[in-house]
């Protein structure tokens, strides 16, 4: 295999980075307006209630972060009177307590364990037996380089996600319109890996770095990657560049909504991971009246969604 020259990058300036960025919010503005939180320095999307003059809010997909956790409570209580609800995921590394979060919000409920990697531990010790295995299978076959611009392969992304949208048969929020990826390769602090097939782009991993944490954003290869074992290959290649960048690796949950361990994607990074944490779902309503009110009009009796107005509403 050939390895293209990585070098320990210098630390950024500005501590504001990845999902915490303007620039991740504004990438997401198909779907809301981004308001930043004043005090914790979150972002968050305020939209139109369909049928309805008011509006509410969601955190940014795929999780809410922030830059101080003890004054999200101040946020909270300066929206009421604005919107009507909120809801969001909570960043796994938070710097949080479950009490604070109860107090907080009037629905707090474990929704997914992300698998987490210390990434200061030995990749022998890391990684199973099997994805060892097919890591050093893979990497005979293909050529993992870290993009020192992403922007410049926009286009094969694109072309690689598409190929995930069919495969897993994605919508919504989730979907992502090529604008969307233009700002997301240009927020502060992206990291891109690339899988290299003779001269032919058959994989990408995309990650974000905030300080000690690296989130795993997305993946996406094309029919060839699987068949070459890329997913094993870019995953080995990317731990092994972040261990002298970050100290943990949040490699997200399993697919599906509850996400309940046994799927195929589960396995696959339950193989890299070193453990779990937990993403909570907060909700709160700031407007009860409004709320019931709009829920009556849709006449909606029964469902766990929350708001439970827009139950369906990325189905």
């Amino acid at each position: 295999m050939i390895w293209n020259a990585w070098h320990k990058l210098s630390k950024k300036d500005d501590p504001v980075t990845g999902y915490l960025h303007q620039r991740y919010a504004q990438s997401l503005a198909e779907f809301g307006t981004p308001r930043e939180l004043a005090q914790c320095r979150g972002w968050i999307l305020e939209r139109q209630i369909p049928g309805s003059a008011l509006r509410d809010a969601m955190g940014c997909y795929p999780l809410f972060v922030c830059q101080d956790w003890s004054q999200l409570h101040a946020d909270l209580d300066a929206l009421v009177g604005n919107l009507v609800s909120l809801a969001l995921v909570t960043d796994p590394f938070g710097n949080y307590e479950l009490p604070y979060l109860q107090r907080c919000f009037d629905l707090v409920i474990p929704y997914k364990e992300h698998f987490v990697t210390d990434l200061h531990q030995p990749m022998k010790a890391i990684a199973s037996k099997h994805h060892r295995k097919y890591a050093r299978k893979a990497l005979r076959e293909v050529q993992v380089e870290r993009c020192t611009d992403p922007t410049q392969h926009l286009d094969e992304w694109v072309d690689l996600y598409a190929t995930l949208i069919e495969r897993h048969d994605i919508n919504g929020i989730q979907e992502f319109s090529r604008q969307a990826f233009a700002q997301q390769l240009e927020t502060p602090g992206i990291e891109m890996f690339r899988v290299v097939h003779q001269g032919a782009t058959v994989g990408a991993n995309l990650i974000y770095l905030q300080g000690e944490i690296a989130y795993g954003h997305l993946s996406a290869f094309s029919p060839k990657g699987y068949s070459l074992g890329a997913p094993y290959a870019v995953k080995w290649a990317v731990m092994e560049y972040l261990s002298n960048e970050a100290h943990w690796l949040d490699l997200g949950a399993g697919a599906g909504v509850t996400a309940n361990g046994t799927d195929g994607l589960s396995r696959f990074k339950r193989g890299w991971s070193t453990g779990t944490r937990t993403a909570y779902f907060c909700g709160r309503i700031f407007n009860r009246n409004a709320y019931e009110a709009i829920v009556n009009s849709k006449g909606i009796t029964e469902t766990d969604y929350f708001p439970a107005y827009r139950d369906g509403e990325f189905a």
